[in-house]
């Protein structure tokens, strides 16, 4: 039997993450693009529990756990601390703990349980934040200097792309799941 390696997750007709209009505006295509890759995310840590914590290969500790616990963190510097103006310490990452998003991701069920909660709420905060701005002109302050709304959007698309392409991997060495 041949196996088509895009096949495993969902049929390309029948997926859930690329629903949005192809001529839509600028900001419901940024919109969802981002919720497209949110959705990756989520995909290729369906139904695992501990089992995110596996780590790629020694000595390197990324994981699927990992990974949602730095994209809660990502979401939340970009949208809270930088576009809302909040002072916002990251949830798992720190002065005294820089790596902590990965290394503190670990096989233990209340630990997958809170990343995926602080991952859900800074998601849903993002999402209002979008959709409440005015225009995509929105700016503020970062470590890079100022930025547009329209820019960490990009950006955050971007981010999610590059470390969906490691959740492949990490998923495939788990359980051997595949594709798109």
């Amino acid at each position: 039997m041949t196996r088509r390696r895009a096949g495993f997750f969902s049929d390309a007709e029948h997926d859930p993450r690329f629903t949005g209009s192809a001529t839509s505006d600028e900001r419901t295509m940024l919109q969802d693009f981002l919720t497209a890759q949110r959705r990756t995310l989520t995909l290729k840590c369906a139904g695992l529990d501990t089992e995110l914590s596996r780590r790629a290969v020694e000595p390197s500790t990324l994981s699927l756990l990992g990974l949602v616990r730095h994209l809660a963190d990502v979401e939340r510097y970009w949208f809270r601390q930088v576009m809302a103006g909040q002072d916002a310490s990251p949830r798992f990452a720190g002065d005294t703990d820089p790596d902590g998003d990965f290394d503190g991701a670990v096989a233990d069920p209340a630990v997958v349980i809170a990343a995926w909660d602080a991952w859900h709420t800074e998601v849903a905060f993002a999402d209002a934040l979008v959709d409440a701005a005015p225009d995509l002109d929105v700016v503020g302050d970062s470590w890079r200097g100022t930025v547009s709304l329209r820019w960490v959007l990009i950006h955050m698309i971007e981010e999610y792309a590059r470390h969906n392409g490691h959740a492949d991997l990490l998923r495939e060495r788990i359980d051997g799941a595949v594709g798109l």
